[in-house]
């Protein structure tokens, strides 16, 4: 085979597992989020490693039934051992066994409208593996429930909620408020009632085989390209759906390890006013979905935010102030590098930062505005660029109704607005129950 053909029929393309092979510019056949680790990678940022399915397995997967395609688990189980000689790990070992995120990645940013599991690689032997390597039971097993409850929802179709009433329910016996007051032993009764409720709805066991595991979610990240939310989003942003998903394998990194990790993320610059303030959220002792779960009120990341929110939680930058100062070096650096806002997210494990997405952040029409100004005024884009860099579609937001700000009114809740003006309806918390 050439070299050219070699490059044609390629399907897994590594990033910081010792070699690179993608880039910023190929988008179109890692997607958005694997192009963008992997050009990470080539700036020599922390980034987890890891590998990427091509978009063009989507579109085989499609093409055939929903069948990945031939040759590809020889490319898959290369790239994974690849990465756990990176990270000194293999992947179901029982002593030292490698976890891996798989997440989607279409070309066109799609924010949580696809698939993603973490913690994948655990099982009744692989926890306790984890558990003595690091020394962290606790840590451990919140990361094995975590992975039974996601996996079971994702993979499995069941009931998200079902998890969550369960964990309630054993919170609420024993008088606990928050996740992180539950211990090693509490955690162990908690999986054992995730396990058994599994058990009950599917007539089998929760998988224990961790390449099983691995298929599994492959075939479910594909899956999720024609889920509704994807199918509905698409359509409203004009997204052709045989573009297709890439999917993103990559060694996980834990923010849930204690006092000294954390997990978040941030904006380069504010998304709502577009002032060039670093913009966003975290959480100690934590892993990313609760950042947006809403089950614990994320903390600022600056203490000029914390000031300006009167918040009494201490911001990243007074809580973790050598991480903060290199995260915030990196923000300005990739903003500089893609001349643009970045949407960012980030893992701090026991002190160490760890980068994990980047992307152009999406923005209010005024932001959009100040932004394109700003960097005009910056020497990063010239005036004819700003001018393309503001969606003409967005220009009559200017004219929705807004709330007066110096009218009285008597505030009953705050939030992150989702909304470019005022509104009135009635709440609902899913798309689906909006849509009924």
């Amino acid at each position: 085979m050439s070299p050219v053909e070699a490059a044609r029929t390629k399907r897994v393309y590594l990033f910081g597992a010792g070699a690179t092979d993608g880039r910023a510019g190929m988008k179109e056949l890692l997607g958005g989020k694997g192009a963008n680790l992997a050009e990470m990678a080539n700036l020599g940022l922390p980034v987890p490693p890891g590998f990427t399915i091509t978009t063009e397995v989507c579109t085989s997967y499609y093409e055939n039934g929903r069948k990945l395609p031939d040759g590809l688990k020889a490319e898959v189980d290369a790239a994974i051992a690849a990465v756990g000689k990176a990270v000194d790990a293999n992947f179901g070992s029982a002593n030292n066994p490698l976890l891996v995120s798989v997440r989607s990645g279409a070309r066109a940013s799609m924010p949580g409208m696809m698939d993603t599991i973490l913690n994948l690689g655990l099982n009744a032997e692989t926890v306790e593996g984890i558990a003595r390597k690091t020394g962290n039971e606790r840590f451990a097993l919140d990361s094995y429930r975590r992975f039974i409850q996601m996996y079971s929802d994702v993979v499995l179709g069941l009931d998200h909620g079902a998890f969550e009433d369960l964990l309630e329910n054993h919170k609420n016996l024993n008088g606990f408020s928050l996740d992180t007051d539950l211990t090693a032993d509490d955690w162990r009764e908690v999986i054992g009632g995730f396990k058994d409720h599994v058990a009950r709805e599917l007539g089998r066991p929760f998988p224990e085989d961790t390449n099983e595991q691995l298929w599994g979610a492959i075939d479910a990240v594909f899956g999720s390209w024609q889920n509704q939310r994807a199918n509905t989003y698409r359509r409203l942003h004009a997204i052709p759906d045989n573009w297709g998903t890439a999917v993103n394998v990559q060694a996980m990194v834990f923010g849930n390890m204690g006092d000294t990790s954390a997990t978040g993320v941030a904006f380069t610059r504010n998304p709502s006013t577009g002032a060039s303030e670093l913009y966003g959220e975290f959480l100690v002792n934590a892993q990313g979905e609760d950042v947006v779960a809403g089950i614990r009120t994320p903390q600022p990341l600056t203490e000029a935010a914390r000031k300006a929110q009167l918040s009494e939680a201490p911001s990243l930058q007074a809580l973790m102030p050598e991480a903060f100062a290199e995260f915030d070096a990196i923000c300005k650096r990739l903003e500089a590098h893609y001349r643009d806002m970045q949407d960012i997210e980030f893992t701090i494990q026991e002190g160490k930062l760890w980068m994990l997405q980047t992307r152009s952040g999406k923005r209010t029409i005024h932001a959009a505005l100040k932004i394109a100004a700003d960097l005009v005024s910056e020497g990063l884009i010239s005036s004819e660029e700003a001018v393309l860099r503001v969606d003409a579609d967005q220009l009559d937001k200017l004219l929705h109704p807004a709330i007066d700000p110096d009218a009285e009114k008597e505030i009953l809740a705050t939030g992150l607005p989702a909304s470019p003006g005022a509104a009135t309806g009635e709440i609902v918390f899913s798309a689906d129950e909006a849509e009924a």
